[in-house]
Order: C-alpha cells, then structure tokens, then sequence
C-alpha cells in the first residue's frame, strides 16, 4: 500500500508538482506580463501547476507576505525598493538576482516638448516654463502625468518647490494613450517612463536631470538642496531589477528557485518583446511563446536542475 507521504514523494521523484499551483504576481505594464507567461510556461514544461496573481504593485506585498503570492518577476528599484528591502528584513521573500540590465524610471518628455521649455533636461527648468504643461482645472500649474505605480511625487514637487500637480492613471495603457494624443498634435507633456520599454524606439525623448539620487535623501531632510524636505532628487539612473520568491517556494521548489537566478533578460531583448505586444498587437502570452520556442536551449539550461 502506498501512503500519502509516499505518493508524495513519488511525485517530487518524477518532478511532478504537488497540487498547490505556483502562484506568479502578474501586474499591469508589457514586460513583466511577457515575464511571467515565459516562467510560467516554462514551469508547467517541467511539470509544475501555475497559477497567475493579478495584482497592482501596491497591493503585491501583502500577497507576497501572507503567502498568496510565489513570485514575482520584476522588482524595479526606482518604483520598489523600499517595500522589498521591508521584506527582505522580515524575511518572508529572498531574493533571487538582478537582471543583467540597467533600469531607469523618472519623469519623462518627447523631445519637441523642449522647443516649448528651453534648459531641458535640467529640473530647474520646469520652474520657469510650468505653464506650458498647465491643463483645464490645474489653476495655471503644470500637469505632471504619473503613473499608478508607488512614486514620492508629490513630496518631490514639494521639495524642489516645482509649480505642479499629479494627475495620476490607471494603468500604464492609460500612459502611452495620453503621450499618443499628444504626440500627434506636439502637446507638450510631462510623463512618468521608465527603461527598457518599447516607448523610446517610437517616441524619441529624454528624462528630466533631477538631484542625483542619493538614499539620504529620502532618510536625511538636511541633506540635498532643500533642508527641510526628504526627496529633493531624482530617482537612481542605474537601477536594479530583481526577481524575488517567497520563502516558503524557496524551500520548497529547490530546483526551480536555482533556474529562476540564472533566468535573465538583456535591455535590448525585453523592449524587443514588449514591444510585440504594444506595437504589433500580439498578446503576452503568445510573446512568451515564441520566445520559448527560440530559446529552448538556454532556458533548459538555466532549468538544468529541474529536468531528470
């Protein structure tokens, strides 16, 4: 007779999962989606029940922390460093790398926008020509458009005294809607982006030069060039971008945390795929295809531990 610990084991023996599903964080912008179907595929090709978690990053934590939520494929510094490093000092997730690739995440123009707002990109800029940005409503400031990710905006515009306010959307689909806009007609606007993204090859433009970022400035008030306000910089130009696992499928997915630390992406390679969905309508799941189907080799490779 075969026990329920045997049967269990079996399982493991044959790389079969058990049958709690792998739940995957799956969020609101291209790549991380593109991301995730690649993993998650990649994991049912060995075997294992997966499951996506749709979450906003805000709302992701908690996830993470109550064990709802496995893993989560793209942790970037500029938007999510803080909450990380609270998990991390708990303990409850572990870290599995950074990508090989350079991430940058900030307040954002069009090139021709600087034809209405000479000294871009240097911040103090926006302190003279504000009211080309100004919208219906924004009593003569500037509107900054953000983005529905965690950023200390607002506490920025306050620190560097900027004469603007947020108006914050929904999705990062609400983004590049208002940037095609204006776009077409050389509205000027002022926009969260981040890098790698597909948005630069189609919309040639640059990132506003704020305070270098420093990690006093937003723990030190008398540091930067306001003593009296916490972020008074931009955010790091060098960023990170990580994936993270719960402890709990760290412990217990051994072979598949290994493969998902050798799991990386270039620059080029991630707007190339973002830019699949965004530009040529194809859905992320059918990008990560192709992506498996071309590059079995090396994700094998990665997942060497996994496969008996």
């Amino acid at each position: 007779m075969v026990t329920s610990i045997g049967l269990w084991v079996l399982s493991l023996q044959l790389n079969i999962s058990t049958t709690q599903p792998v739940q995957l964080l799956y969020n609101d912008w291209t790549s991380q989606q593109v991301l995730s179907h690649i993993v998650a595929n990649i994991f049912t090709e060995l075997g294992y029940q997966t499951e996506f978690i749709e979450a906003k990053t805000d709302g992701q934590w908690f996830l993470l922390k109550a064990g709802m939520a496995d893993v989560q494929v793209e942790v970037w510094e500029g938007t999510m460093a803080d909450k990380y490093a609270q998990l991390m000092q708990s303990q409850v997730i572990v870290d599995l790398g950074d990508y090989s690739l350079k991430t940058r995440e900030d307040w954002w123009y069009p090139l021709y926008v600087k034809q209405h707002c000479p000294g871009l990109p240097h911040w103090q800029a926006l302190l003279q020509c504000a009211e080309v940005f100004a919208r219906p409503g924004s009593q003569g400031k500037g509107v900054y458009i953000a983005g529905p990710w965690e950023k200390p905006d607002r506490a920025r515009i306050r620190a560097l005294q900027l004469p603007f306010v947020v108006e914050q959307v929904e999705s990062g689909e609400a983004l590049w809607k208002k940037l095609a806009i204006a776009h077409k007609i050389k509205q000027p606007i002022l926009m969260f982006n981040w890098t790698p993204n597909w948005v630069g090859a189609v919309y040639p433009g640059e990132f506003v030069e704020f305070p270098d970022f420093d990690i006093r400035c937003e723990t030190e008030p008398g540091w930067g060039v306001n003593p009296k306000f916490l972020f008074d910089c931009g955010n790091p130009k060098s960023g990170w971008l990580k994936k993270i696992v719960s402890t709990d499928f760290f412990d217990q997915h051994p072979c598949l945390a290994k493969g998902l630390r050798q799991f990386d992406m270039n620059s080029t390679t991630l707007e190339q795929l973002a830019a699949m969905v965004n530009l040529e309508n194809f859905t992320p799941a059918l990008v990560a295809k192709h992506w498996l189907e071309n590059n079995q080799a090396k994700w094998r490779k990665w997942f060497v531990a996994c496969i008996n």
